[in-house]
């Protein structure tokens, strides 16, 4: 949402933050903060009708197969006129394990794991905010997202993956992985407020088709990092955090030609190597 705020100084772009430290580097960016938590339903009343468009990308809690953070968003804006469009950032996890086959969004839903199974729950919810009214109805885009990667992230390249020296599958073993950078994934955010369809889902990704252990190994030779050891998913087992593992359960690749077709949108990154090669060169 930088992109709003600097580019068209008329777009008045406001922030929920649940850190108050945060406020004078929002306020900088030229956002206005809102202090709330969506874990508080009390702090959130100031947000009802306040926003024309919303973005909403704060991800579930890590417990539990529903999205209580969505309800109570929906349930703000519901107390008043609703907003224009809404845009929630979901994941590509909701497909499950697709054996490396290519995805488009009419696949059915197979989520597997609790974190996935949120974000469907959260998915429906924000799709029937669509149809709640007939004078006063919102659009709403879903972007089920892969893989951010960004400079400015916490564990956003591979690099910290690769000092820690954490190994990868045999290439019998291997699954596809799926990327986007941050700035390609605001753009997307922005394509979708005014050009998304009503209750439209989006596969947001760029276009490399690359297996992980491929993936982590170029990534070595990018920064000059010893490649990471391959083992069998047996082995594999005892030397990665069950999160690691459970993306080494699956398998697909992410078709984008609605997202290239309704939403106009053209990456700045195509490939997950040119915004690599972009943040080490910063």
């Amino acid at each position: 949402m930088r992109v709003a705020a600097r580019t068209n100084p008329s777009v008045r772009v406001l922030a929920l933050t649940s850190s108050p430290q945060r406020c004078a580097a929002l306020r900088a960016q030229g956002i206005t903060p809102l202090v709330g938590n969506l874990d508080a339903s009390r702090s959130l009343a100031r947000l009802a009708g306040l926003a024309t468009r919303v973005v909403h990308l704060a991800p579930p809690p890590n417990e539990g197969q529903q999205d209580p953070r969505t309800r109570r968003l929906l349930n703000v804006l519901r107390q008043r006129t609703l907003p224009a469009s809404l845009v929630y950032g979901s994941t590509t996890g909701v497909y499950g394990n697709c054996h490396g086959a290519w995805v488009d969004e009419t696949r059915p839903l197979q989520a597997t794991t609790p974190r996935a199974q949120r974000r469907v729950d959260a998915e429906g919810r924000v799709r029937s905010l669509a149809r709640a009214g007939l004078q006063a109805r919102c659009r709403v885009s879903v972007l089920r997202i892969p893989g951010i990667y960004a400079a400015d992230r916490e564990g956003g390249t591979p690099r910290e993956r690769l000092l820690r020296g954490t190994p990868v599958l045999d290439a019998a073993d291997d699954v596809y992985t799926n990327h986007i950078h941050a700035d390609d994934l605001a753009r997307a955010c922005l394509a979708a407020l005014w050009r998304g369809r009503t209750r439209r889902v989006y596969n947001v990704a760029d276009a490399s088709v690359m297996k992980m252990g491929d993936y982590m190994a170029q990534a070595a030779e990018l920064y000059g990092l010893p490649k990471p050891k391959r083992m069998s998913r047996a082995e594999i087992t005892q030397h990665v955090t069950p999160m690691t593992l459970s993306f080494m359960n699956e398998s697909r690749r992410i078709a984008t030609q609605r997202m290239q077709r309704e939403l106009k949108l053209r990456l700045h990154y195509p490939e997950v190597w040119d915004g690599l090669r972009a943040t080490k060169a910063r």
